[in-house]
């Protein structure tokens, strides 16, 4: 690496540095302004439990967030200082091309894209959870009742299905169960019940007042009692869809949770695969957006480094607001969470290839 290398590299990491040492501060004393009511009236909780399962995870999960815009604006930056001062020009005297100008800021981008793909599969959904549980102990006023659940079906292999009228989870117990086998379309077992309880010791089932009914061409049979113990290829974990379980899973344990929902025949779970597909996406839009950035500043410009921030703040919202709405369209029953998800990173892939074509004929 020569030294001019090293230079632009040296300069791309300390600013992206002060940029985030900037904005986390700002957010933190936000955020301690509108919670700290709330804290004290918490008279059990101590400064140490809130620094330690509080902000320590708010560091992460919106030093992550602010990730992307700390790179923008950090490039944008130094690159428009360097402009400023002649430096590129200097450099392009030497002969250098702006294909290989952009090499330092490629090896930056590719830290900060390895950092933040480590952070975003398997750090950050931990922080979720210590965050998540922090918040509905001591801040959340509204309880969400996660106990008790209803109208719940599950589909546990190609022909195999459950359904429960109601599952109270503290208590293991369901109510109105039924348990159905098909041959294709055409119904060939059937077991029902009143009750059914799960055994924790033994992963067993305890069924209260069941029927079972085999189903043949010409005849059905039926056989009834009051207790039957058998065992399902279920637990009652799975009965569990809540959204926000997928911030709280890592990507192996996300991923393996959507395709063991698939098999069940869980009917939308692009919830889930939006925030798998994300977790991936953004980290890559660190290429993108750099290269947008060193491209917008890196000619002198009427108006300085004041006109190159304002047009790469407005383009980092118009961003994160595609974001935003590929979220929310991505989560839809009938929509492509993937080509959602990195619709935004299409789109300004494509700006970034306009603009470095442009620079580089120049």
């Amino acid at each position: 690496m020569k030294i001019i290398d090293k230079y632009i590299l040296k300069k791309f990491l300390s600013s992206f540095l002060l940029v985030m040492a900037l904005l986390l501060p700002i957010a933190i004393a936000i955020d301690v302004s509108e919670k700290i009511d709330r804290f004290l009236r918490n008279a059990d909780l101590t400064v140490t439990e809130i620094i330690k399962d509080y902000y320590v995870s708010f560091i992460i999960i919106y030093g992550n967030t602010f990730m992307p815009l700390a790179l923008f604006i950090a490039v944008i930056f130094f690159t428009s200082k360097l402009a400023g001062n002649t430096e590129i020009i200097a450099i392009h005297s030497a002969k250098i091309s702006f294909t290989r100008f952009l090499k330092p800021y490629f090896v930056g981008a590719t830290i900060i894209t390895i950092f933040a793909l480590v952070m975003n599969h398997f750090v950050v959904p931990k922080s979720n959870k210590i965050f998540d549980k922090f918040n509905k102990d001591y801040l959340t006023t509204k309880k969400i009742d996660a106990n008790y659940l209803t109208n719940i079906n599950l589909q546990l292999g190609p022909n195999d299905y459950i359904f429960f009228k109601s599952y109270t989870v503290d208590r293991n117990i369901g109510y109105n169960f039924s348990y159905e086998k098909y041959d294709g379309i055409n119904l060939k077992y059937k077991l029902s019940s009143d009750n059914i309880h799960y055994n924790k010791k033994d992963s067993t089932f305890k069924l209260i007042n069941f029927k079972k009914r085999f189903i043949y061409k010409k005849r059905d049979s039926i056989v009834s009692g009051s207790r039957l113990d058998t065992v399902f290829s279920f637990t009652p974990k799975d009965l569990i869809n809540v959204a926000y379980m997928a911030k709280d899973m890592n990507s192996i344990k996300l991923n393996e949770y959507i395709k063991q929902s698939k098999q069940r025949g869980v009917s939308n779970l692009n919830t889930y695969k939006v925030e798998l597909h994300k977790r991936t996406s953004l980290p890559i839009a660190s290429y993108i957006l750099t290269f947008i950035a060193v491209a917008l500043s890196s000619r002198k410009k009427r108006g300085g480094m004041g006109v190159n921030l304002a047009i790469g703040i407005s383009l980092m919202f118009l961003y994160v607001f595609f974001l935003k709405i590929g979220e929310v369209l991505g989560a839809g029953a009938d929509a492509n969470p993937l080509f959602m998800v990195w619709l935004p990173n299409l789109i300004f892939g494509a700006i970034a290839l306009y603009l470095y074509l442009k620079n580089a004929k120049n």
